[in-house]
């Protein structure tokens, strides 16, 4: 729709090819893939993640607490995860002593397939190969589904799809094949046959069965399969989609937080919560979730209205640890042996069998070595405890520490930090936020991800709502908050109704942030007023509403302008800026009602952006700037 949408503008773009054939087409969509979505974010994250939740929003958790559900000590519900044959366990790691060209290859014994080459890696990356077993895949879901059963519980499984683009599918495929083990016993040919892939989940599955001759048949065949299995953890009940319809839907580090958020509850197939069986295959950071869960099972349930908070900085730059959907990860076609390989010497191998998924991922030095520097600058910053998530025992995180551990005695900090393994540091810095306290965790960048999600959803009730900070190696900075899911939904109802919901409230938290961050005396004081009317928005409940006649985006803009203007006016530390500021805040007061009425006049009307996409600039801000007043006050 987007290529669509500019060709029509006069922009001589090509087609975007579904199923290139052609070498012109596979051209065109290589180029148009490098620029997608998340292939981008990591292209522009050229430093280091430090998230947390901006001060605005986090007093306003303490003094408006979101309902937290209630934790009793004979909850039945778990985390259950494989333990063995799984990345965690098989994971081999290097560091490299020079710099390195590495090629991946496929020894069958009748012959070498080379699976990827060209990899170039610079002297001190940390080089990770690893293997999850198929074989012992299915049996871990043959015996969680036993279980389960025996429990009484719901059956939920949770994966990380969307990121991790070409292993979770897989993973979540065999979820789906176990859970209907009869159907797939009886009809396995044919949904082979039929291109009837379970990767995809079960609601694209039974949408492609319906359309075969014997499709009413095999529909009621896998009804009554799944009501001969325990029940499953529903995404929504009313309209029947389970944990398995969809990969997507899903996903761990919004799942669990929701579960461990819900007192352990989850939504069954009947509209009715009851404890579930939180089903996570990789042993890698399941233990965080399951500490979790004994430790509120122990502790009840966190108090958002006196929790601390727990601050993130994660190893990100140049692709940190990223795999999954990483263009080194593969679903292997023939048993044999896997290498890495750097010209004819072997770095790493393991014995695979056909259908074991493999990848490989990396961490260069110098993101490294940065990622520890902000380490000690955010310590420093918060003087509060500051503990790096690593693992002596697991192979990865040891080559981790033979970086952090000098680095830290070069510093003179040593004494500052803390090392503990994921699990036991998820109950240190449960303790810590229950007193009331700041606590650093220093993780990896799959750690970063599900921390910043599981922390926030607990203290302030949403993770849309953490500052996000990129520090870049070469200086600068990015800026950002939110969650942009929603946001053509939001275009979509501007367009037909002029009512845009959008809550700018995370861009407001990361303007005040990057203010502060220029470092200016001045500078500094527009951050901390930015805090001040960002605080006073939310307590006065200028968000935006959803409906049309209620206040919208717009809206929110203008009482941010006058609580900012009126916070700079009031400020003691810049009479320069309180003089110039507390004219513009008497106008903005003064002139509120009319501002407002400006704003909402066309409300309910369809607006013309022209474009979805890519708005023709003139009439996108005659949408979005309609009230005069206001623009004559701040022009």
């Amino acid at each position: 729709m987007k290529v669509r949408e500019l060709q029509a503008q006069g922009y001589a773009l090509p087609d975007y090819p579904e199923d290139p054939q052609t070498d012109a087409e596979k051209d065109a969509r290589t180029r148009y893939d490098a620029i997608k979505g998340s292939a981008v974010n990591p292209v522009l994250r050229e430093g280091n993640s430090d998230r947390r939740a901006p001060a605005a929003v986090k007093a306003f958790a303490k003094a408006h607490p979101h309902s937290m559900g209630e934790w009793k000590s004979d909850s039945k519900t778990r985390v259950t995860t494989m333990g063995r044959n799984d990345f965690r366990s098989n994971e081999q790691s290097v560091t490299l002593d020079g710099d390195a060209t590495l090629r991946i290859e496929l020894d069958t014994g009748s012959g070498v397939t080379v699976l990827k080459e060209g990899l170039k890696m610079p002297a001190g990356t940390i080089v990770d190969s690893t293997f999850m077993s198929v074989r012992a895949l299915r049996e871990f879901y043959e015996q969680t589904i036993s279980d389960v059963a025996d429990d009484g519980t719901l059956f939920s499984l949770h994966l990380k799809a969307t990121m991790m683009k070409v292993s979770d599918p897989i993973i979540f495929g065999h979820g789906v094949r176990a859970y209907l083990a009869p159907v797939f016993a009886k009809h396995g040919d044919t949904f082979r046959e039929n291109g009837i892939d379970p990767n995809g989940g079960l609601g694209a599955m039974k949408a492609r069965i319906a359309e075969l001759p014997e499709g009413d048949a095999i529909l009621r065949e896998i009804d009554e399969a799944l009501a001969n299995r325990p029940p499953l953890y529903m995404v929504n009940s009313d309209k029947g989609i389970t944990n398995l319809h969809v990969p997507s839907d899903v996903i761990i580090d919004a799942s669990m937080p929701a579960v461990i958020r819900a007192g352990g509850k989850g939504w069954g197939p009947e509209g009715e919560e009851a404890d579930t069986t939180c089903v996570i295959p990789d042993s890698s950071y399941a233990g965080v979730y399951a500490e979790s869960i004994d430790y509120f099972k122990e502790t009840g349930a966190l108090d958002p209205s006196t929790a601390g908070s727990v601050q993130n900085v994660g190893l990100m730059a140049q692709k940190a640890e990223e795999y999954g959907s990483h263009p080194t990860t593969f679903e292997i076609a023939e048993t044999g042996t896997v290498r890495v390989m750097d010209g004819d010497t072997v770095l790493m191998s393991h014995e695979v069998e056909a259908g074991d998924i493999w990848r490989l991922a990396s961490a260069r030095k110098a993101p490294i070595e940065n990622w520890i520097e902000l380490a000690i600058e955010r310590q420093a910053a918060e003087n509060c405890r500051a503990i790096f998530w690593l693992d002596a025992d697991r192979a990865h995180d040891r080559e981790l520490l033979a970086y952090v551990k000098p680095a830290l005695e070069a510093k003179g900090v040593a004494d500052k930090f803390e090392i503990m393994a994921p699990t036991p540091a998820t109950r240190a810095s449960f303790e810590e936020i229950r007193e009331g306290r700041t606590c650093i965790a220093v993780t990896g960048n799959v750690l970063r991800d599900y921390l910043t999600d599981l922390f926030p959803i607990l203290e302030v009730g949403t993770s849309a709502k953490m500052l996000s900070v990129v520090k870049l190696m070469q200086g600068g900075g990015l800026f950002e908050t939110g969650a942009g899911g929603s946001a053509p939904k939001h275009v979509q109802q501007l367009m037909e109704q002029n009512h845009l919901r959008w809550d700018s409230l995370g861009e407001f938290c990361a303007l005040g942030e990057s203010l502060r961050f220029v470092g200016t005396a001045k500078a500094k004081v527009l951050g901390n007023a930015v805090d001040v009317a960002t605080e006073k928005l939310l307590s006065e409940g200028k968000s935006p509403g959803r409906k049309v006649g209620q206040d919208d985006n717009r809206a929110s803009h203008f009482h941010f302008a006058l609580y900012w203007a009126e916070a700079l006016a009031n400020q003691s530390d810049d009479a320069e800026l309180a003089t110039a500021f507390e004219p513009v805040a008497k106008a903005l007061a003064d002139n509120a009602d009319t501002i407002l009425s400006e704003l909402k006049a066309g409300a309910g009307k369809p607006v013309e952006l022209g474009g979805y996409f890519h708005g023709d600039p003139d009439k996108t801000a005659a949408v979005m700037r309609p009230s005069p007043t206001l623009n004559e006050i701040i022009g």
